[in-house]
């Protein structure tokens, strides 16, 4: 054998050897090269299910601040995105049955098994008809404001605006007798819903750090006194 082609025959395993070397020390090199990336943008932060009772007794108890510097654009101008489609959208297919979507992902038409009310309502959208299911924010956005929203990044009350945990599409006309009410102030007719109503506005004020009045308390410990063990909720788009 020459020399020649014996330096090529040496040359050629020492690249082999650390090829190898380098695949099986760090395999995620590889694995990273070969995997797009994972868009994590519209992934909703999850909320573990836990014991309601016990998370409203780790929420902050003080008064209710001024409301002074309140706007609703303070938590963003209008809905965001979800994977493209409108948030409003995302929360009527996930709340709606029976739904029918066009090809921008809005929906046209649905019914809704109204969790406030107890009532079956036919969704279809139009000028004069879209206004009879509405998407509440389950923790009105002036009350927010006034238990700590004020101290978040503008970034984050965005994200809180458009938080699936905290949208639930229900009947329009009691979403507008809500308005911005706290549990001491309004609960929902639908007795049955009630406790699963209040475990989701401590959830949402305990993923968001705000606190509650001693009033509020006081009605959230009353309807959960009627539930024993009731969990959180996971909120999903």
């Amino acid at each position: 054998m020459s020399r020649y082609r014996r330096r090529r025959i040496i040359a050629w395993c020492v690249l082999l050897t650390v090829a190898a070397l380098l695949l099986f020390v760090n395999p995620d090199n590889y694995a990273n090269e070969q995997s797009p990336p994972v868009d994590t943008s519209t992934t909703e932060p999850a909320i573990v299910p836990g014991d309601a009772q016990a998370t409203l007794e780790l929420l902050t108890v003080k008064g209710r601040a001024a409301k002074t510097g309140y706007d609703r654009d303070q938590f963003g101008a209008g809905w965001g995105l979800i994977q493209g489609c409108s948030v409003r959208d995302a929360i009527l297919q996930r709340d709606l049955v029976e739904t029918v979507v066009d090809a921008q992902c809005r929906v046209v038409s649905g019914v809704l098994d109204d969790p406030y009310t107890a009532r079956s309502i036919r969704f279809v959208r139009g000028p004069t008809t879209s206004d009879a299911v509405q998407i509440d924010h389950v923790v009105a956005l002036s009350d927010a404001w006034q238990k700590g929203a004020q101290q978040l990044s503008y970034e984050r009350r965005v994200e809180f605006a458009n938080d699936p945990l905290e949208l639930l599409a229900v009947d329009g006309d009691a979403n507008e007798q809500k308005s911005n009410g706290d549990a001491a102030t309004w609960l929902p007719s639908n007795k049955s819903f009630r406790c699963q109503y209040v475990a989701r506005q401590i959830a949402i004020k305990y993923k968001y750090a705000l606190w509650v009045t001693a009033a509020e308390r006081d009605a959230m410990v009353r309807v959960l006194g009627t539930c024993p063990g009731q969990q959180l909720p996971r909120g999903s788009a």
